[in-house]
C-alpha cells in the first residue's frame, strides 16, 4: 500500500506588482525609480506600491507621496490603473494553471499553488518554480516570488521572510526546519503580527516566534484573556498555530465564488462634509452602489449598517450601527430611508470625512415580499433597466440630479475600482 504523497504548496508573489506592471509597459522607465500613488490633490495621496530601484531611496508603501518625493526627488509617480492590474493578475492566474489546477488567489498579487500531483509532469518543486517565474517574467514583465512547504502558512511564510529577499526569489521551508529557521526569528516577521501585536507581545515577554510556539496553548490562551479579555482564545490559538506552522486548509479554487455575507459601499472624502445636504448626496450615492451591487449579485438584505468617521483627525469620532428593514430589499429608495434614519440618529454633527453603507442577511432577490404601498414589480424593473443602461455605457451615464453638485462623488467614483482609478 503506497503512502500518501506529501502536498507541495507554493505562495506566488508578484514583486512590487503595481509598479512592475507599469515599468513592463512603459520600458523607457526600466533603470528609474517608479512608485504608483492615489491622487495626491485628495485625500488618497499614498504610496501604494514602489519599485526596488524606489526602495532603494527608502520610500516605502501607504506612505504619503510628498514624503517619498523629499526622499527620492527623481521618484516617477504613476496614477493607479486598477482594471489593468486585475487583467494582469488574471493572465498570471492563467499561467499558474498551466502547471496545475489548484490555484486559489490570495490576493491581486499572491497565489497558493498545490502541486503535489504535478512534480511527475513538470520535475521537482525548484524547477516548477523556476519555470514558473520564467514564464511569467516573459509574458508579462513581472519577477515572481516563490515560498515552498507542506502548507499554506509556511508557504506564506517562506515567501515573505526568505524568497523576498533572496536572489533566487525562491526558498523552501521545509516542516522539519520550523524549529531551526523560524523560530529564531523575531516575533514582527511572523505572519498576522503587525506593530501594535509586536508591542503586546513584547510586553509578554514574547520577542521571537518561537517564544509563541513553545508556549503551550492553554497558557497563551491565559495571557491573551488576562490582556484582551475573554474573547480573545481564537486569536490566541491562531497565533500559536501560525508560530508551529500548522495549517490544515486546503487549496481551494474558487475561493471569491462563495456567497457574499453582505454588499458595502465605503467611501473617503475628498473634504469634509458638514452640511446635510452634501451628506444625503454621498449616503445616497452610497446606498445606490450597494442596491445596484446586491441586485447584480441577485440578493436582497433585510440589515442596514451605516458607519462614519468625522474630524479632526487628532481625535475623530464616529460610529457604526446597524438595524433590521421590515422585509429583505436591494430597492434604493427603501435602503435609503433606512440610512438616512440610522445615521441621523448617531451623527455628532461633527464634519464627516468617511461613510459607509452595507447590505446583511442576504436572501435570493426572487423571493420578494409584496406590499400594498409600494408597485415592487414597477420598481424593480426601472431599476433593471437603468442597471442595464449603467453597465452598458458606464455607472456615470446615468446620475442623480444631487450628484451634478460640488458634493456629489458619483462620476470620480465611476472611474474608479477599490477607490483607486481603473
Amino acid at each position: 500500500m503506497s503512502g500518501v504523497r506529501e502536498k507541495i504548496i507554493f505562495l506566488a508573489d508578484c514583486q512590487s506588482f503595481y509598479a512592475s506592471v507599469e515599468k513592463a509597459d512603459h520600458p523607457g522607465c526600466k533603470n528609474k525609480p517608479v512608485a504608483v500613488a492615489g491622487d495626491p490633490a485628495r485625500r488618497s495621496g499614498i504610496i501604494l506600491a514602489a519599485c526596488p530601484i524606489a526602495k532603494s531611496y527608502g520610500v516605502t508603501t501607504a506612505e504619503r507621496l510628498g514624503k517619498a518625493l523629499k526622499k527620492c526627488p527623481d521618484l516617477i509617480v504613476m496614477r493607479p490603473r486598477m482594471q489593468h492590474y486585475i487583467d494582469v493578475s488574471l493572465m498570471i492566474t492563467k499561467i499558474y494553471e498551466e502547471f496545475t489546477d489548484l490555484v486559489e488567489i490570495f490576493s491581486v498579487d499572491e497565489q497558493f499553488l498545490d502541486i503535489s500531483s504535478s512534480i511527475p509532469i513538470f520535475g521537482d518543486p525548484i524547477t516548477i518554480a523556476k519555470s514558473i517565474q520564467q514564464k511569467v517574467l516573459i509574458q508579462t514583465g513581472i519577477w515572481v516570488r516563490v515560498g515552498i512547504s507542506s502548507n499554506k502558512i509556511l508557504a506564506k511564510i517562506a515567501t515573505d521572510i526568505w524568497a523576498k529577499k533572496n536572489e533566487s526569489g525562491i526558498f523552501t521551508l521545509p516542516e522539519s526546519e520550523v524549529e531551526t529557521l523560524l523560530w529564531p526569528q523575531p516575533v514582527n516577521k511572523m505572519f498576522g503580527v503587525g506593530s501594535r501585536m509586536t508591542a503586546h507581545f513584547a510586553r509578554l515577554g514574547m520577542h521571537t516566534i518561537g517564544d509563541i510556539a513553545r508556549t503551550p496553548l492553554p497558557r497563551l490562551k491565559e495571557k491573551f484573556r488576562a490582556r484582551f479579555g475573554k474573547q480573545s482564545d481564537i486569536h490566541a490559538e491562531v497565533m500559536w498555530r501560525t508560530a508551529n506552522g500548522l495549517d490544515n486548509s486546503p487549496v481551494t479554487p474558487g475561493t471569491f465564488d462563495t456567497p457574499p455575507k453582505s454588499v458595502g459601499h465605503m467611501m473617503t472624502l475628498p473634504r469634509d462634509y458638514s452640511e446635510r445636504s452634501e451628506v444625503d448626496t454621498i449616503l445616497l450615492e452610497l446606498t445606490e452602489e450597494v442596491c445596484r451591487d446586491s441586485r447584480r449579485k441577485g440578493y436582497m438584505g433585510s440589515v442596514v449598517t451605516v458607519s462614519c468617521m468625522c474630524s479632526p483627525y487628532e481625535a475623530p469620532t464616529g460610529f457604526s450601527r446597524q438595524m433590521k428593514m421590515p422585509d429583505p430589499t436591494n430597492n434604493t429608495n427603501t435602503v435609503f430611508q433606512a440610512v438616512k434614519v440610522l445615521f441621523y440618529k448617531f451623527w455628532d454633527r461633527m464634519p464627516v470625512r468617511r461613510a459607509g453603507v452595507t447590505l446583511s442577511q442576504l436572501v435570493d432577490d426572487q423571493d420578494y415580499q409584496l406590499t400594498l404601498f409600494e408597485d415592487q414589480i414597477k420598481s424593480r424593473a426601472l431599476e433593471k433597466v437603468t442597471d442595464r443602461i449603467k453597465d452598458r455605457y458606464g455607472s456615470a451615464a446615468i446620475v442623480r440630479a444631487s450628484s451634478l453638485t460640488t458634493a456629489g462623488q458619483a462620476t470620480d467614483r465611476s472611474m474608479k475600482i477599490g477607490g483607486h482609478y481603473k
